[in-house]
């Protein structure tokens, strides 16, 4: 069977126009430089983009801010041509690339329900079939007959994410619209679109959340100075994409190493359980934070620990590594934090070692290294997706029993 959805080769090109500042221009000047050909300089915005979908697929898009990921998904709205490619698609396409894209401030959410559904190429009988549904899951049902212009921003996403969403389309596009939604309603537009890509339909999503393209995309193309950087299994390119971009370990130069005269740091990185680097680590893997320091006396035994901070700043937990050392040198400890404990959140990690016997500090730096950690929907060992409440998310044990 052949890829519902083909990109082969695609590039996009705009031209910037240079133009030096000059204010205060006369007539004469205006007029003139009008007739002078202007110094114009070629940007590409995207550059031989080829990758595949296949029917069900979800791919997840990533990359930093300016890399090429809307005007991709542009191009394959059909809103702006490429340079050069070719796309081929074996099914219709519905795009959600803005809130209210398509829909009009005077009309009614109900109106706006059918202008969208026929904007994105659908019969009258298949919006009728799907009305019920899409009303239901928006929740704008009391102001279904109200004008759009009088809705908050949230009831007009949750209104044209239920239009693209239900319409029987077989590929749906998504950019970074579900950002602009409460929590629980990005937890409901996720489990609607694992809905359908199970279904048999394709959705190529773009976000910045991590995690939520972790939990809904099994491939994953990242996108890097308009080029991709990495194709493949959506954990192989999440790593990747981390690995690039991550702070997740710092080295010093020996003259800048942060400490005392009794001890300095050397390094710190994070660590899988085969003591390889790593940069983005699930919430199931058992991951080490590696610490390389140098004492400078003998007969002197600090302890190093870690502290982990969330973004609000709250200290999660400490770790004390309680490493005993007799003689001047370099080490290396790792302190080790046990799968299936962490929350799928950002981490701050600082760094200090203490001498805990007479209690001494040589060194406290906070917000060394910060870190994501991510849910692997195919280790997931609960039907439950999404950030837990709390700091943490260990796994607990339970016991279940019968008992009248």
């Amino acid at each position: 069977m052949k890829p519902i959805l083909e990109i082969e080769a695609i590039s996009k090109k705009y031209l910037i126009q240079k133009s030096g500042q000059q204010p205060y221009l006369s007539l004469r000047d205006s007029l003139s430089g009008f007739f002078r050909q202007k110094e114009k300089e070629e940007f590409w915005a995207l550059k031989d983009i080829s990758f595949q979908v296949e029917a069900g697929e979800s791919i997840g898009i990533i990359g930093k801010n300016g890399a090429g990921k809307s005007t991709l998904l542009k191009i394959l709205s059909q809103i702006t041509p490429p340079t050069s490619g070719k796309i081929t698609a074996r099914g219709r396409i519905a795009s959600l690339l803005e809130v209210g894209t398509g829909f009009h401030a005077e009309l009614t959410g109900r109106e706006n329900i059918f202008m969208n559904g026929s904007i994105l190429g659908m019969k009258r009988a298949e919006i009728l079939r799907n009305f019920d549904a899409i009303v239901d899951f928006s929740g704008v049902e009391q102001f279904l007959d109200t004008p759009l212009k009088h809705y908050s921003s949230g009831m007009q996403l949750r209104l044209a994410f239920a239009v693209a969403a239900f319409l029987e389309n077989e590929i749906l596009i998504i950019d970074e619209v579900l950002a602009v939604g409460d929590a629980e309603f990005q937890k409901k537009c996720l489990g609607k679109m694992n809905e359908v890509s199970k279904s048999g339909r394709s959705i190529l999503f773009v976000s910045h959340d991590l995690d939520s393209v972790a939990n809904l995309c099994n491939k994953g193309v990242y996108l890097k100075n308009g080029q991709i950087a990495h194709l493949g299994e959506i954990s192989e390119v999440l790593h990747s994409y981390s690995k690039n971009y991550g702070s997740s370990d710092q080295k010093w130069e020996k003259d800048q190493r942060p400490g005392n005269e009794k001890v300095r740091l050397n390094s710190i990185s994070l660590v899988n359980e085969n003591q390889e680097q790593i940069h983005q680590p699930t919430i199931h893997d058992k991951v080490g934070v590696r610490i390389e320091y140098e004492l400078f006396e003998d007969n002197f035994s600090p302890s190093p620990n870690v502290h982990f901070y969330n973004t609000n700043n709250v200290c999660c937990f400490l770790g004390i590594s309680g490493a005993k050392t007799t003689e001047k040198g370099t080490y290396e400890v790792i302190i080790w934090i046990p799968a299936n404990t962490m929350n799928n959140i950002q981490y701050n990690v600082g760094v200090s070692i203490t001498t805990l016997k007479t209690v001494e500090v040589h060194l406290d730096i906070r917000d060394l290294i910060s870190v994501d950690f991510f849910e692997d929907k195919f280790k997931r060992i609960t039907d439950f997706s999404g950030v837990i409440p709390g700091v943490v998310r260990p796994t607990t044990m339970s016991e279940l029993k019968k008992i009248k």
